[in-house]
C-alpha cells in the first residue's frame, strides 16, 4: 500500500519506511513524512511510537484534532511510554482540553519526577485552569530541584503575575531570555538593569505584538521622571498613534538611531525596576488620533449616526500560536444582528477577510477595517463607536486606551494581564472581561452577549 508515496521513495521493508518518515519528519519535509506514515500505519498499526511521531506532525501543522485522534491511539498501544505520554498531554493542550492534558502530565510526572519539562508544562496546565496559586506551590517546589531551568521561571513568572505580584512576576519573567523561544538583541550598548539613568539616554524596545506594545507604553514617563531621555524603536504601524507619547524624547526608526543611547532596556522590564505594583499601575496610554484619522472615522460612520454602533473582531494574528485558541468565526457575530438599532462594523484587518467577504457576513457586518493604514486609523474609528466587542488583541489595547466602552471575550487560558479578578482589570478601567466557562465555548459567551447587549441598547436610547 504505497500508492500515496512519491515515486522515488518506494522501500523493500517496513524498517526501511519506518526510517524515512522519521527521517523526512525531522527535515521538515511533513507532506513527505505524513504520506510515508500513512503507508506504514497501514501496514503496521500497532506501532505506537510511529502514531504519536503523526501526531506531533499534526500538532506542528496546527491540526490539533488529528493531533489528539493519533495520540490516543498511541496511549492504547502503549499508555506507559514516556515520550507518548508527553506528546499526548501536548496534544490535548492544544487542543483547548487542559483537563486531560493536566491528568496526563501527572501521570508523566508519576513516571518520571526529575523530568523539568513535566514540572514546567504542569504549571502551565495549572495556569490554564486558572489554578494559579497551584501553579506557584508546584513550579517553586520544582526549582529547588531545578534551579536554572529557564522554562520552570518562565511559568513562575506568569503565575506570579496572574495573582498580581508583579514585582516577583517581573523579576523571574528576565529568564525570558534563557528559554528557547527568544533571544537578546545584538546592540552595541549595555541593557539597563535599573542603573542611575540621570543625563543618559535609554533606547526601550519592544519585544512582544502591537498590543503589549500599547499596554507597556504607559511605563515609559515613569522612567523617564528617574532623569532618562527615552527614545523608543516603534514599528510604523504604530508610529502614528504615538505622536507626543507622554515620556518619550525622540523615536529610533533605524538602526543610526541607537547611536548616543547609553543603555538599552525591553518595554516588559519597565514595570519591574519601577517597582509597580497593582495600586501603582499608571493610566493606559494616551494615544494620539489625528486629524485625518478621525475624518475618516466621521465619514465611516456618517450614515448610522442613528444607530447604536459596535466594533467587531474575531480574530488577531494567525501567526501567534495560541491564535486558534483566542479566535472565533466571523459568523458567531451574526448572532447579534437582529438586535434592532444596532450596526455592526468589522475591525479585522488580515488573511481571514476573504472569508469574511466572499460568504456574505460584510454585507451585514460593514468592513471598517480593510482600509486602514496604521493604528492611528483604528484609534479614531474606535473612539467614535458606541462599544467594541473583541477578543484579547491589540484592538482591545487601542480600545482600552483610548477609553472607549469595550467588551473583550476572553478563552479559557486568558494571559495574565486579565487576572486575578474576573470581570475588569485595573489596566484598563473602560474594558469589560466576558470569560469562556468552558474550553473552546464561544456558543454560550454569544448566547449571553444578545442579552447584554439588547439591555446596553435599551439604556443608550
Amino acid at each position: 500500500m504505497t500508492e500515496h508515496i512519491p515515486p522515488k521513495l518506494q522501500f523493500n521493508t517496513l524498517e526501511e519506511m519506518r526510517g524515512a518518515a522519521v527521517t523526512y519528519h525531522q527535515k521538515g519535509e511533513r507532506a513527505v513524512a505524513r504520506d510515508i506514515y500513512r503507508a506504514y500505519l497501514s501496514r503496521n498499526p500497532k506501532d505506537a511510537a510511529m502514531w504519536s511521531n503523526l501526531g506531533a506532525l499534526f500538532r506542528a501543522e496546527k491540526n490539533f484534532p488529528l493531533a489528539v485522534v493519533c495520540q490516543r491511539r498511541a496511549l492504547q498501544l502503549d499508555p506507559e511510554s514516556d515520550t507518548v505520554l508527553n506528546n499526548a498531554a501536548n496534544a490535548h493542550f492544544d487542543a483547548g482540553e487542559p483537563e486531560k492534558a493536566l491528568d496526563l502530565r501527572r501521570r508523566a510526572l508519576k513516571k518520571n519526577p526529575g523530568h523539568a519539562e513535566n514540572w514546567s508544562s504542569l504549571g502551565k496546565y495549572l495556569r490554564a485552569l486558572g489554578r494559579h496559586q497551584e501553579a506557584r506551590t508546584e513550579l517553586e517546589k520544582a526549582l529547588k530541584a531545578h534551579p536554572n531551568d529557564p522554562e520552570l521561571h518562565i511559568q513562575l513568572s506568569f503565575a506570579l503575575l496572574s495573582l498580581g505580584d508583579y514585582q516577583g512576576g517581573f523579576t523571574e519573567f528576565d529568564w525570558r531570555w534563557k528559554g528557547d523561544e527568544i533571544s537578546l538583541p545584538d546592540l552595541p550598548v549595555p541593557q539597563w538593569k535599573g542603573q542611575d539613568l540621570t543625563g543618559k539616554t535609554l533606547l526601550v524596545t519592544p519585544e512582544q505584538g502591537f498590543g503589549d506594545t500599547i499596554l507597556m507604553a504607559r511605563f515609559l514617563k515613569g522612567v523617564q521622571d528617574l532623569g532618562a531621555s527615552i527614545r523608543l524603536s516603534v514599528k510604523p504601524p504604530l508610529r502614528r498613534v504615538f505622536d507626543g507619547l507622554a515620556g518619550v524624547d525622540s523615536f529610533a526608526l533605524t538602526n543610526s538611531d541607537i547611536q548616543g543611547c547609553d543603555y538599552w532596556s525591553p518595554m516588559m522590564d519597565l514595570p519591574r525596576y519601577l517597582g509597580t505594583t497593582l495600586k501603582t499601575l499608571p493610566a493606559p496610554t494616551k494615544l494620539a488620533v489625528p486629524k485625518d484619522s478621525t475624518d475618516r472615522a466621521s465619514t465611516i460612520l456618517a450614515p448610522y449616526r442613528d444607530t447604536f454602533n459596535v466594533g467587531v473582531l474575531w480574530s488577531g494574528s494567525v501567526t501567534y500560536r495560541a491564535n486558534h485558541k483566542r479566535s472565533f468565526s466571523h459568523q458567531q457575530f451574526l448572532q447579534l444582528a437582529d438586535i434592532a438599532g444596532v450596526q455592526m462594523f468589522s475591525l479585522y484587518k488580515g488573511p481571514l477577510a476573504e472569508a469574511f467577504n466572499s460568504d456574505g457576513t460584510s454585507c451585514v457586518i460593514l468592513d471598517a477595517a480593510s482600509s486602514d493604514r496604521d493604528f492611528a486609523d483604528s484609534a479614531a474609528l474606535i473612539d467614535q463607536l458606541d462599544l467594541v466587542i473583541t477578543m484579547d488583541s491589540a484592538i482591545a489595547h487601542v480600545a482600552g486606551s483610548v477609553g472607549a466602552k469595550v467588551w473583550n471575550l476572553l478563552h479559557s487560558e486568558a494571559y495574565w494581564l486579565y487576572e486575578p479578578f474576573s470581570d475588569h482589570t485595573p489596566w484598563y478601567p473602560s474594558m469589560r472581561l466576558i470569560r469562556q466557562e468552558k474550553s473552546g465555548d464561544w456558543d454560550s459567551v454569544f448566547a449571553g452577549l444578545h442579552a447584554d447587549l439588547e439591555k446596553l441598547v435599551t439604556q443608550h436610547g
